[in-house]
């Protein structure tokens, strides 16, 4: 009898698991990626996709779901949820959609607000169909030169320079010929970010099974025997660079892509993932960045739904029972409602969780105790140059300089935010150049802009939080928001960056399928079929 009994319960999980993986019908397909189609130049006729003004009138009927914020992560989700046949609406509080991948014209130059280059997009890698699923095919890459990256350290004389180049087997190779006292440090990094890139997979899931599931397998020691994601996740990249050599010039190398929090502070595993990132080249979208909310809102629209902007979302709404129904929005001087039994946020967790939620819901103590897991992050002081010419006479160059004061981050960081802001801008410790000139040439236009007006544009500052070591310990990376039928997307649910927040929204809880497993499909299906070339 107790056999019987167990065997049924085998058959019924076995049948639930492969129902839950395999069982739902894919948002995605080959067949809804079509060629480029001509690159829409037309300013209105752009502005009445990426700046369609809230009314309720616009408001697509019977919702299914409402997305607060435009970013990659929130237009991802709203896509890839549209595929899959729900009725959705993207809001966005600012007078474009996009976030971070808007950009604005001011005198005549475009520029772009935060996305600089982007990696692993090379033809039939997992990101780049993503992009062809939410976009149906629109969105084309353009490769930077293979020399991407240079890497200056120290002032005046003693400035030394040092160049990264993509290339699955030349990144390792060039690096290696700048620093040959340190190839058994270079080739155990390059180890550690090939298990970055290959199991990272294995925090992912961390989403996508129960949270008592994910805590269990951490707490227990098991998931470290199946792999060493979970440990190199919580190792301080300082410490464990440490072990590997005594240069503190590669130690740079190996931190240099800086987002937001020094080494000390930050997880060996993100970092060597992000060098890794644009192992296989660094790209930039044709067009600019706002050909990415241009076209996968395109989709989303295709499919029912809408994106709305000057739409700020001024409360969450949730019922007696603590699940969320929808929104307010402010229009004009009166706030009005809108209704979905879903709400996913891509607007950061602070903005989520602190401002959005009703006042007796954001005390209760799950609330608080999700909060304390974070930190705010650092905003960055960003200034744009427009120059009078083309891009031969002025000698534009695609790759990107990062200036670092000295070769110790840490300390170097660490004194700079101990500074008073009188003293703070003449002693700044790193900057980032991105398409400099190469030569002296006539400034025309110049902008700057603080971290607070990074918080009045996408809506949080240029990272919500703090992407430090504790952000990364795998018990942190298993949590999502304790209000039912209101989820996380973009940066909050995994990383960093265009492409952590692509991901991010394709693991948002709401979506109650693994998608990546249609992916994987579908670039077997290309490998197949020679699509890919």
């Amino acid at each position: 009898m107790w056999l019987l009994i167990f065997l049924v319960w085998v058959v019924i999980w076995v049948g639930g698991s492969y129902w839950y993986l395999f069982g739902k019908p894919s948002p995605f397909s080959l067949e809804s990626v079509r060629p480029p189609g001509p690159r829409e130049f037309d300013q209105k006729k752009r502005d009445k996709v990426i700046k369609q003004g809230f009314n309720l009138d616009k408001v697509p009927q019977n919702l299914d779901v409402i997305v607060i914020g435009s970013g990659i992560g929130g237009l991802t989700a709203g896509a890839t949820l549209a595929k899959a046949g729900k009725r959705v609406l993207v809001l966005e509080q600012h007078d474009q959609a996009g976030g971070c991948c808007h950009t604005y014209v001011e005198k005549g130059f475009e520029f772009d607000v935060g996305l600089h280059y982007i990696g692993q997009v090379h033809e039939n890698s997992l990101l780049r169909i993503a992009f062809d699923q939410i976009s149906e095919g629109q969105l084309e890459f353009q490769e930077l030169n293979q020399h991407f990256d240079t890497i200056q350290i120290g002032l005046g004389d003693e400035k030394r320079e040092y160049t990264i180049f993509s290339g699955k087997t030349e990144m390792e190779a060039h690096l290696l010929k700048q620093f040959p006292d340190d190839t058994e440090a270079i080739k155990t990094f390059f180890k550690i970010m090939k298990v970055s890139a290959k199991k990272t997979h294995y925090l992912a899931t961390l989403k996508l099974i129960p949270q008592w599931v994910s805590l269990f397998l951490l707490k227990s020691g098991i998931g470290n025997l199946v792999t060493p994601v979970f440990r190199l996740s919580g190792t301080c990249a300082t410490d464990y660079v440490n072990t590997l050599t005594s240069n503190k010039d590669l130690h740079v190398i190996f931190s240099y892509l800086f987002y937001g929090v020094p080494p000390k502070d930050s997880s060996v595993l993100i970092n060597a993932l992000l060098i890794h990132h644009y192992k296989r080249g660094a790209y930039y979208p044709k067009g600019g960045a706002s050909e990415i909310a241009f076209h996968i809102i395109r989709t989303i629209q295709k499919y029912g739904g809408n994106c709305l902007v000057r739409a700020p979302v001024t409360q969450i709404l949730v019922n007696e029972k603590g699940a969320a129904y929808g929104v307010k929005v402010r229009k004009g001087q009166e706030e009005v409602e809108v209704h979905a039994p879903v709400v996913v946020s891509n607007c950061g967790i602070f903005n989520t969780l602190q401002k959005l939620l009703p006042p007796e819901i954001k005390v209760k103590p799950d609330i608080q105790e999700r909060l304390n897991m974070m930190k705010h992050g650092r905003g960055s002081f960003l200034v744009f140059s427009g120059f009078d010419g083309t891009q031969e006479e002025l000698g534009l160059e695609s790759t990107n300089f990062w200036s670092f004061k000295n070769n110790d981050m840490d300390k170097s960081m660490e004194d700079f935010f101990a500074l008073s802001k009188e003293e703070a801008p003449d002693n700044i410790p790193m900057m980032f150049i991105t398409m400099p000139s190469a030569k002296h040439t006539l400034l025309v236009y110049q902008q700057v802009a603080t971290p607070v007006d990074q918080h009045a544009l996408p809506g949080c500052t240029t990272w919500s939080y703090v992407l430090s070591l504790d952000r990364f310990q795998a018990e942190t990376l298993a949590k999502n928001t304790p209000i039912k039928n209101l989820y996380l997307s973009g940066y909050d649910v995994f990383s960093c960056g265009i492409a952590g927040a692509l991901h991010g929204a394709l693991l948002c809880a709401v979506l109650d399928q693994i998608v990546y497993i249609d992916l994987m499909h579908i670039k077997k299906e290309s490998q197949r079929d020679g699509s890919a070339g």
